[in-house]
């Protein structure tokens, strides 16, 4: 179909091909020119490997163990606000990582809330900081989306294969046996690889909880070698084994996708009868309640500690949340402007298009920051262009996430209406935009709200190439948090949360008819 959407989106395509190729692997190219050479890796860079891996392993296995039985609870359980918890379990993983962190701070800080409680019961306190503080956040964050990944597994399990399951007699442990553990096998891998992929780029945390050079990650050693050495060389070796890291767990990811082992079913919903014992009601109860307090705890401590602190506030937080919106939304639009074509013609077959998706997890922003400042320095101020910079690096790292959900859009809507669109004739920009675009709006709607909020809470590229006179929402609130105005920083965090949280839902459902459903 020369005429097709394909025809018109070559073009486009091509050139955000390009653009995530020089911003990704490009953007090694004048760091290492720069630097004039490699260095050998010293001590420190090999003990920064070693807790990067270390970090990221334990994140992952803590949050893939912990999300089997909650997944298997949300599975087989029918309550009142079902469908509300399963939606604020995708709150963290949009959550400001800045925020997150003061509200851990404020449920298992040193005066936190956890640590009173053992105060007064005469037990010792529990510090947060070191590798165990890096497991916990990243526990918070990755959870959700752990959770979210396995129980979509499970809805895939045709509700037939129940059914059967039922008619011949199978007990609980049969079900776990036959159904529920070859979907564990296909799911679990590759959920641990997407959470240790995402942890393996660690910045904010580490730089907030780490607690001292023996809790250094990679992309924390990069922040350093950049900003206070100014250490090129070791910058350019530490940006290489991270991004050869990153791109052998990317590609694993890649690889450990499976096609659903259970054949197809009619769609109907789940009759579950496995688990109707008050045990296992119980269980499932106590295991969502724990869940729930986990994940909502430190969101309604920052709303406590917001609250009180919005008074205190000055006068720039208000004018960096202005600029944060600012760089927010010329992110979307360059994220539309690089995904839907990206996407358009993936959705023709061509998988170099998903390879290609995955660069900007093996990349690190900081390396890539960094890359765009010295090739643009020559010609002009980067400083003076940070935050159009900054725009187009989260439009650039929030695209793999941007492309999942658009990807399977774009195969659906010309799968569904390619052979509509040619019995009528429909070619070029007409066929694009009354054939695929309106059946690509959920996909590309949720794709814009992501990126926003993603875009509103970084912290990363920032904080290293920010102006300081011109600074963003999280770099002000880390500001605030490094001059001990801890009150004005969690107003500030507050401000933050409600700005991430509302672009992401008047983005994505805001204007949908159907958003309640």
């Amino acid at each position: 179909m020369a005429g097709g959407p394909f025809a018109v989106t070559r073009l486009p395509a091509m050139i955000a091909g390009l653009t995530v190729l020089a911003l990704t692997a490009g953007a090694l190219v004048p760091v290492i020119w720069r630097a004039g050479g490699l260095s050998g890796p010293t001590p420190a860079d090999w003990a920064a490997l070693r807790f990067t891996l270390l970090q990221a392993a334990l994140s992952a296995v803590v949050s893939v163990v912990l999300a089997v039985p909650v997944a298997r609870a949300l599975a087989r359980r029918r309550f009142p606000g079902r469908g509300l918890l399963i939606a604020a379990l995708g709150a963290p993983f949009i959550l400001p990582v800045i925020v997150a962190v003061i509200g851990l701070l404020t449920v298992f800080g040193r005066g936190g809330w956890v640590n009173a409680g053992l105060t007064a019961l005469g037990l010792p306190g529990v510090s947060i900081y070191g590798l165990h503080g890096v497991v916990l956040a990243h526990v918070f964050f990755n959870l959700p989306l752990a959770i979210r990944l396995i129980v979509q597994g499970w809805q895939a399990i045709p509700a037939e294969r129940f059914r059967l399951a039922a008619s011949l007699g199978f007990v609980p442990r049969d079900v776990a046996r036959v159904l529920e553990r070859p979907m564990l096998s296909e799911v679990m891998p590759a959920t641990f690889v997407a959470v240790f992929l995402i942890c393996l780029s660690s910045f904010a945390v580490a730089l907030t909880l780490g607690g001292g050079p023996r809790a250094t990650t990679l992309e924390l050693a990069i922040y350093q070698s950049f900003r206070f050495d100014f250490d090129l060389a070791r910058a350019s070796v530490l940006a290489l084994v991270q991004c050869a890291v990153c791109l052998a767990a990317a590609m694993a990811a890649l690889a450990m996708r499976k096609p659903a082992a259970f054949g197809a079913g009619l769609d109907r919903a789940q009759d579950r009868w496995d688990g109707p014992q008050a045990w296992r009601k119980a269980a499932d109860a106590a295991l969502l309640v724990l869940v729930s307090g986990f994940l909502l705890l430190p969101l309604a401590a920052v709303t406590v500690a917001g609250l009180a602190g919005l008074a205190d506030m000055p006068s720039t937080v208000w004018a960096a949340g202005g600029r944060s919106l600012m760089v927010a939304a010329a992110a979307v639009t360059l994220l539309l402007a690089m995904a839907l074509p990206l996407s358009l013609v993936a959705g023709r077959g061509e998988r170099a298009v998903e390879v290609l998706g995955v660069l900007p997890l093996a990349i690190s922003p900081l390396v890539a920051g960094t890359g765009l400042f010295l090739a643009i320095r020559p010609w002009a101020d980067p400083v003076s262009l940070s935050l159009a910079m900054t725009a187009l690096l989260n439009a650039t790292m929030a695209l793999p996430f941007a492309l999942r959900a658009l990807i399977p859009a774009a195969r659906l809507a010309a799968h569904d209406y390619g052979r509509l669109a040619d019995s009528l004739a429909m070619t070029g920009w007409a066929r694009l935009r009354l054939a695929i675009l309106p059946r690509m709006t959920r996909a590309i709607r949720f794709s814009a709200g992501l990126t926003a909020a993603l875009s509103m809470g970084d912290l990363g590229v920032a904080a290293l190439f920010g102006d300081p006179e011109r600074a963003t929402l999280p770099v002000e609130v880390f500001r605030l948090m490094g001059a001990y105005r801890m009150e004005a920083a969690s107003g500030a965090a507050l401000l933050l949360l409600g700005l991430s949280l509302g672009v992401f839902w008047v983005i994505d459902r805001g204007g949908r008819p159907d958003a309640a459903v």
